[in-house]
């Protein structure tokens, strides 16, 4: 049976994502101080402290996770940009550098990390990049909505939310040379149903695990490459649907 590890929305805001997979797989997750680490055992969830700003902290996470767990073969990176807009609302100059450790440098320096620990491992092993979107001043421009209750996330938020994108991007590339890794990137805009229940997203998310570790053929770079739109069907040969 798979175990997974969550990263990105911190506990106990990702609770409900989290308890989409307690009933099938160990968890794994991540708490703002290590006191709270135990809050969440009787839900089954595991977690421990994660220094976004440190290389050797996202190492030290993921060792932690494979010691607690018996089968760590997925990930999952939760960008919510929506959660992130209400930590960074503003820009304001002394928020740049901890926004930036937060929503851009975390992510780096765990994807490094566990690249180089899955080339070690050389075991089977999905990772999903979860996102929901959140529109800049810009896109609310451009879309000309008038949608009052829609505010635009900050600069560095929006700026986040595109490094996040890149990041997945480029990092489902690597399916093209190693054959153990299977990519899942996933979008859930503000317009999605989805979107107002990280429980329903994260039973989808799931779903979408069992589907592609249940498929024979391996995934193209082209189809790794590729968003689908949460709730959306993923079918034979790892086709995604945006």
């Amino acid at each position: 049976m798979a175990d997974i590890l969550i990263v990105g929305k911190d506990l106990p805001d990702s609770l409900d994502f989290a308890e989409a997979f307690v009933a099938t797989r160990k968890v794994f997750g991540v708490v703002r101080d290590e006191g709270e680490a135990g809050n969440f055992e009787a839900e089954g969830i595991l977690a421990t402290t994660w220094n976004r700003a440190s290389a050797i902290s996202s190492r030290s996470l993921i060792i932690k996770a494979e010691t607690k767990l018996e089968q760590l073969d997925e990930f999952v990176l939760f960008f919510d940009s929506y959660w992130f807009g209400t930590k960074f609302e503003l820009d304001r100059t002394e928020d740049i550098s901890v926004a930036v450790e937060t929503m851009i440098t975390s992510f780096q320096y765990f994807i490094n990390e566990l690249m180089l620990r899955l080339e070690q491992r050389k075991e089977p092993v999905t990772v999903a990049f979860v996102i929901k979107t959140y529109p800049s001043k810009a896109e609310l421009v451009h879309s000309g909505s008038k949608n009052i209750n829609l505010h635009p996330t900050s600069n560095i938020v929006n700026a986040a939310q595109q490094a996040f994108i890149a990041l997945a991007e480029n990092f489902a590339t690597l399916v093209s040379d190693r054959q153990y890794l299977s990519v899942l990137l996933a979008k859930c805009d503000q317009s999605n149903e989805l979107f107002g229940s990280d429980k329903e997203l994260g039973k989808w998310v799931k779903e979408s695990f069992g589907i592609i570790e249940g498929f024979k053929s391996r995934q193209s770079v082209k189809q790794a490459c590729s968003w689908v739109k949460a709730g959306g069907k993923i079918s034979n040969g790892f086709t995604l649907f945006k």
